[in-house]
Order: C-alpha cells, then sequence, then structure tokens
C-alpha cells in the first residue's frame, strides 16, 4: 500500500441532491425499507457484510442509502465508497434522539433500502445499560436487525449469545443472522440448526474463513479508501462473497417489513438562517485529511459558504479564502511529503499571522503544530501554533467528549456546551504553557489534563472532533469569522484602491 496525493475520492461527499425538510414533510407516510447490521462483537464483519449488501442490492438495481451508527469516518468513507454516495452517521449521544431521527428520514425517504452499520456489539452502549448502543437505535428507528456472529471454533454457543441477546433486548426486532468465520459445510449446517431450533431466528447466510477478503487495517482502524490502492477490486471481491453467501432477496424482504414512517413524527422544520453570508471556506481535502462529516460541509454552504478544496499535498499556495477548516484523517502517515511541501506550509503560517480564522481538529492540530515526532524522525509542519506533537503506540484520548467554552476565541461564544468524539494516538509534547485553552472537558481526555482547545490569534486547534448537527454553534461560529475576516479584507483593499486612486 503506498499514500496517494488526492483523488476524487478524497474529496467528502456532499450530496447537494438532498431535499430540504420540508419537502419530506409535504409527503404522507413512507416506506424507507432499512435495517440494522450489527455484531455479537467487535471485528464480527460488520462492515464486509455491509459493503457487500450495498453493492449486491446495487446491482440489483436499487438505490441504497448507508448509514454508520456512531462517531466514525473510515467505515463511513468506504460505505459511502460501496452505496456511491454520502454515507451519514448516526450517533444519539453528539446529536439527540429527534436530530437522529430527522437525518435518517430526510436520507433514508428517497431509497429503496437502506443499510445501518452498528457498531461494537450490538449491545454495547457507554454504560452497562447498553444506553445509545446499536440496538437502541434499530428500536429508535422502528427496524429490524441482522446480528454477524464469530462462528470460529463454536457451533450451539453461536446460539447461546443470539439467546442472550434476545433476552437482554426483547423489544429488538432480531429478524435475522449471517454467521462468519466458518470452516465447512458441516459447520454451517450444526451452527444454523441450533440457532433456528433455539431462538426462531432464520440464518441468512454464512461466511466463510476468507482471509483474503479482510479489510486493511492500522491503527485508528481500518485504511481509507482514498489510500488503499485497490480499494475498487476489494469492493468487488465483497459484493463477490456476500452474493455467494447471504441470501440478499431474504435480507432485502427483511428491510422492507420495517413500518412505515409518518413524517411529521420523525423531523422537525429546518431553522431560518441566521443572516446568510457570502464567503469562501478553504477545506484541506486529500488521502491525508479525510474526515468530515458531510453534515458539517452542508451546513456550511447552508449558511452561505462556499467550500474551496484544497489539497496539503499538492497545492503550493492558498486561493483567496476568508477561512481554512483542516479535519482529522493521517498527517503522520503523509508527514514527510507534508513537510516537502514547504511553500503551503509557509502560506499557512503566514496567513495564520495574519488573522486567517483557522479550524482544525486532530489531525488539522498536528499540522498546525511547529513539527510531528514519530518514531526517532521529526517533521516540520506549519507553526501556527507553538507547540509539538509526537505519535504514542497506544490511544491517548478515545470516545466522546463533553466540553464547555471557558476562554474568548473566534468561534464560539463563552459557556457554548460541545458534545463531540476523539480517537487519537498522538500527544501534544511541548509548547501549552504559551497557549490559552479554551475548552474545559468533563468527559474526555484533554490536551493538558482537563483542558483542550489551543487558540492563537485567530487559530483555534482541538481533538475534539463536532458533528455540526449536535452543535450547531459550529458551523454558525466559523462562517461568522470568515465574514469578519472578508469585511477586514475588502476595508483593506478599498482603503489600498483610494490611496492609489
Amino acid at each position: 500500500m503506498e499514500a496517494s496525493t488526492r483523488t476524487d475520492d478524497d474529496v467528502p461527499c456532499v450530496c447537494r441532491s438532498v431535499p430540504p425538510v420540508s419537502d419530506v414533510l409535504k409527503r404522507g407516510r413512507i416506506a424507507a425499507p432499512r435495517l440494522l447490521v450489527a455484531g455479537a462483537c467487535g471485528d464480527a464483519g460488520k462492515t464486509t457484510l455491509c459493503i457487500g449488501l450495498l453493492r449486491a442490492l446495487r446491482r440489483k438495481g436499487l438505490a441504497v442509502q448507508a448509514f454508520k451508527k456512531g462517531p466514525d469516518y473510515i467505515d463511513a468513507a468506504w460505505l459511502s465508497r460501496a452505496s456511491e454516495g454520502a454515507a451519514r452517521n448516526l450517533d444519539v449521544y453528539m446529536c439527540g434522539e429527534p436530530s437522529v431521527r430527522a437525518s435518517f428520514l430526510r436520507h433514508g425517504a428517497q431509497a429503496d433500502c437502506s443499510i445501518i452499520e452498528g457498531a461494537r456489539g450490538i449491545l454495547d452502549g457507554v454504560d452497562a445499560q447498553g444506553t445509545y448502543s446499536s440496538a437502541r437505535l434499530a428500536m429508535l428507528l422502528d427496524c429490524p436487525a441482522i446480528l454477524i456472529v464469530s462462528a470460529a471454533k463454536v457451533t450451539r454457543t453461536a446460539a447461546a449469545a443470539v439467546k442472550g441477546i434476545q433476552q437482554l433486548e426483547p423489544d429488538l426486532r432480531l429478524g435475522g443472522v449471517v454467521l462468519n468465520g466458518l470452516s465447512g459445510d458441516r459447520h454451517r449446517r450444526v451452527t444454523s440448526r441450533a440457532i433456528e431450533d433455539s431462538t426462531g431466528v432464520p440464518v441468512l447466510g454464512a461466511l466463510p474463513h476468507v482471509r483474503a477478503a479482510s479489510m486493511p487495517i492500522r491503527h485508528l482502524g481500518l485504511v481509507t479508501p482514498s489510500e488503499y490502492q485497490v480499494a475498487a477490486h476489494l469492493t468487488d471481491s465483497l459484493e463477490r462473497l456476500i452474493s455467494e453467501h447471504v441470501d440478499v432477496d431474504s435480507v432485502l424482504s427483511l428491510a422492507r417489513t420495517a413500518p412505515w414512517i409518518a413524517p411529521h413524527g420523525w423531523a422537525a422544520p429546518e431553522e431560518p438562517l441566521m443572516g446568510r453570508r457570502d464567503v469562501r471556506v478553504g477545506i484541506l481535502v486529500d488521502s491525508a485529511f479525510t474526515f468530515y462529516y458531510p453534515e458539517n460541509l452542508e451546513h456550511l454552504e447552508r449558511l452561505g459558504a462556499e467550500l474551496v478544496p484544497i489539497s496539503a499535498l499538492d497545492a503550493s499556495d492558498l486561493p483567496p479564502i476568508d477561512a481554512l477548516y483542516i479535519g482529522g484523517g493521517f498527517p503522520e502517515t503523509h508527514a514527510r511529503a507534508l513537510a516537502d511541501n514547504r511553500p503551503l506550509l509557509h502560506a499557512i503560517r503566514s496567513l495564520a499571522q495574519h488573522q486567517l480564522p483557522i479550524y482544525a481538529e486532530c489531525g488539522g492540530l498536528m499540522y498546525l503544530s511547529r513539527a510531528i515526532h514519530s518514531g526517532v524522525e521529526t517533521f516540520e509542519m506549519v507553526g501556527a501554533l507553538p507547540v509539538e506533537t509526537a505519535m504514542t503506540p497506544n490511544p491517548v484520548g478515545h470516545g466522546y467528549v463533553d466540553a464547555v467554552v471557558v476562554g474568548d476565541n473566534p468561534f464560539f461564544p463563552l459557556g457554548a456546551e460541545i458534545k463531540g468524539h476523539q480517537f487519537h494516538y498522538s500527544k501534544v509534547i511541548s509548547g501549552t504553557e504559551h497557549v490559552d485553552l479554551v475548552f474545559m472537558m468533563s468527559k474526555g481526555k484533554g490536551v493538558r489534563a482537563r483542558h483542550d482547545g489551543l487558540c492563537v490569534n485567530n487559530v483555534l486547534a482541538t481533538y475534539v472532533h463536532v458533528h455540526a448537527a449536535g452543535v450547531p454553534a459550529w458551523a454558525e461560529g466559523l462562517v461568522a469569522a470568515a465574514d469578519r475576516y472578508a469585511n477586514r479584507r475588502r476595508s483593506l483593499e478599498s482603503a489600498i484602491e483610494a490611496a492609489v486612486g
């Protein structure tokens, strides 16, 4: 595997054909066939199954919509590739139940079938009661679930796992099981019979132990499709695997048993815009920076921002922009190429010193630092922040985040509450004493103890990822900061023109 620079797959999917909520509300009851694919444990094969199902359903000529439960960028990128559309994240913790149901309706109402990939094990949530689990999401969306179960070296014991899930969540409609890791026909027959006799749940598929079908993995999980040179070949292979070993027609029939939806009970009208602004917001997007929720970009556009894609690997300068948004990704695996692009590093540092609003998350924070230390090597970065970062062998921060804004910054009002998530194998190793930290975290790991949000000039960088549906103040703040910068720039240009004239 080699790192590429930029391909069309690097550009975040922003579905501009999504209908307004008002159009959805005009419709009567909506069929919205749907199902959730969950695992009996983590790494059970959910993404493999979902990719194969999406491709197989598309092969039948159906319009499909992919969703991913919880905070995730990489699985969602693979689902987007398989469905040939923007996969949407459904996260009740960050965005709340009304927002999740509205998002599903808005994007799933147009599809012949929606596939929702769960997270971790089907009952796993943030506490011992399974709060915010995949099972609870299925019940919230009133849809059946398929459980993928690892049957490696077990037979009737697999039935015990299915039976236990039924007993712990009796309101969950478990409509089918897919077995994974089978060693042969006898293994399949015995395990399927045990499950169906003990639970009444039909076995809809049985996947052999196929090492070649495994997904490419590294420290944050899967490798992004934009970095995997044979991604198209892999998705084709997964389609063949699922079509051969899973009863796709029965899966589709199960999805069609989901109750019809009354739109007014699921979607609220969109709030009116507060002073639409015409500004240009640059986005670093390439194989180094791919972590962007589609809703974040759509919220910026809805507020009047023109999004300007920029490759941190290829661009030698910044185009005319009024703000810069740098999402997460893998700057550490592209560190040499990023460091070698010195013209762009200098351009960003110079504009940061001249008050260009810059908002950066996780990998973006690393890129704006003075340097990234990775192993025995050190790579010079932008230097807009007087800190240095280093890679670590284990996760430094992982999970949901609750924070409150306690310091002045360009984007959020004081007292604003932020719900987000973090997952990073890097840490800030020096320089925080020279930077204001404007987030106080009650949940999650900060840059320094419970503090996060490094703020210098008009730059705010954080390890916290936010979803615009859960933190609407984020998009409003970024566009407002861009508008203030644009007005200052226009005033200066006018003054210069007047002086010259």
